[in-house]
């Protein structure tokens, strides 16, 4: 049994930034660098892009970057990587990291992939009830394309125990990324929920990001950190008893203090937090309760389109022209005979946040940028949105500034819904590959 372990976030989401996980891997002596780049939506995106592009791999778009960033310098001094940059197809993913293990000319490292958490074929078997509305998980049929049950870190443990440097999977709850390697040195039990649940919390802290070193946290004049265009990603030093001390690499920017780490666990129960130091936080008190018997499984459903397009007003006036101009587009939506589920006209730096609650007397605006958007079930009613701003560019109201399109103007909407399946009802599986 180890005596303690570094592990270091290296991604808190699909977009995060790659320098902080390429300066934790070179600077944060780790054990363990851990990626995690889902959310709710990703997998079903995912789906359909693969739908739309046969060429596109399935795997996270940003793979290539974080593995060539981080790769040479985890290989140099031992560091494992765990990551669920597989999305939808694992098996490729692993793949592309042995092409990179080969570009770097490491030899006889092992990679592995770990699938299961796909269940599109067999969710509306496996499950009842939708948990958002009650209503029949058999409701979503016509429009399923994607079903993804949270795997646990248990796959992960045994591609460890296996020999893997570096394990790479599709959905997997987010924190077990990070449980999976104190699970492998601590030696816990699957079913050791005390100290499963800490190191679940510990997972969860480390999974948000940067967001526990400043990032989503710093209020300029209320809330400020040092140079937050340099935040770090944290780095947990966990103890075998479920403990740990939150830190980050030195000299970097951001914060690690009692507020940035308060703000990620306002949920979390009997968590007691120390400060030890400049940003070093001791986390000690979490424990958990016993699993339950069924896993969440996330449910990705088109649900229509939505047209979007934008167009300015500058000057005095500025809230006058907008005014007439929603007057104007709502009557031609009507000439058009938009069938939309739901229209939206902002206006940006007025009402687009708080809609009906903005201040109705509030300061005349300098200039507004009006959005136009409409949630529609099919591309053709949405395609109409772009085409009716155009029309704005010498049909509307004076001083109308509008952009050239450039890029399609509507997209697919995707609704995401949850359900619970029997946890023997999911088999993960393992594919070894080695360079």
């Amino acid at each position: 049994m180890s005596k303690s372990i570094r592990i270091g976030s290296g991604a808190a989401w699909w977009g995060d930034r790659v320098e902080p996980a390429v300066l934790n891997a070179e600077k944060g002596d780790l054990d363990y660098l851990c990626f995690e780049t889902m959310a709710e939506a990703t997998v079903s995106a995912a789906q359909v892009r693969a739908r739309r592009d046969p060429s596109f791999p399935g795997y996270d778009t940003y793979l290539d970057d974080r593995i060539k960033g981080v790769l040479p310098v985890c290989l140099k001094r031992g560091t494992k990587i765990i990551t669920n940059q597989g999305w939808i197809n694992p098996n490729a993913a692993a793949e592309r990291i042995v092409h990179w293990l080969q570009h770097y000319g490491a030899k006889g490292v092992k990679v592995a992939a770990v699938n299961g958490s796909l269940i599109t074929d067999r969710v509306l078997e496996l499950t009842d009830r939708i948990l958002e509305n009650g209503e029949p998980t058999s409701t979503l049929a016509p429009n399923l394309i994607s079903a993804e049950a949270y795997l646990g870190a248990e796959p992960i443990v045994a591609a460890l125990q296996a020999g893997a440097q570096i394990v790479v999977t599709g959905r997997v709850a987010d924190p077990s990324l990070f449980l999976a390697p104190m699970m492998y040195e601590f030696g816990w039990d699957a079913m050791d929920h005390k100290h499963l649940g800490a190191g679940n919390g510990i997972g969860h802290l480390l999974e948000c990001g940067a967001q526990v070193t400043g990032g989503y946290f710093s209020d300029p004049g209320f809330k400020d950190v040092p140079q937050p265009w340099n935040l770090a990603f944290p780095i947990a030093e966990v103890s075998p008893d479920g403990s740990c001390i939150l830190s980050k690499v030195a000299g970097s920017g951001g914060a690690i203090n009692l507020m940035t780490v308060k703000e990620q666990c306002l949920y979390v129960t009997g968590i007691k937090l120390e400060q030890l130091g400049p940003d070093r936080v001791r986390v000690t008190g979490l424990t958990g309760k016993p699993r339950t018997p069924t896993l969440k499984v996330s449910i990705g459903c088109i649900e229509g389109f939505i047209g979007e397009d934008m167009f300015f007003y500058a000057g005095p006036g500025a809230l006058r022209r907008a005014q007439l101009a929603r007057k104007i587009l709502e009557e031609r939506f009507k000439i058009v005979k938009l069938k939309a589920e739901e229209l939206r006209i902002d206006f940006l730096g007025v009402n687009a946040i708080h809609g009906e609650m903005s201040p109705k007397n509030g300061p005349e605006p300098y200039e507004i940028a009006v959005r136009v958007a409409a949630r529609t079930k099919t591309k053709e009613e949405a395609i109409k949105v772009g085409r009716e701003v155009d029309g704005m560019a010498v049909s509307g109201v004076a001083h109308t500034g509008k952009r050239v399109p450039h890029q399609d103007r509507f997209r697919e909407f995707i609704g995401v819904w949850s359900a619970l399946v029997p946890r023997e009802k999911v088999h993960p599986s393992i594919n070894y590959f080695e360079s």
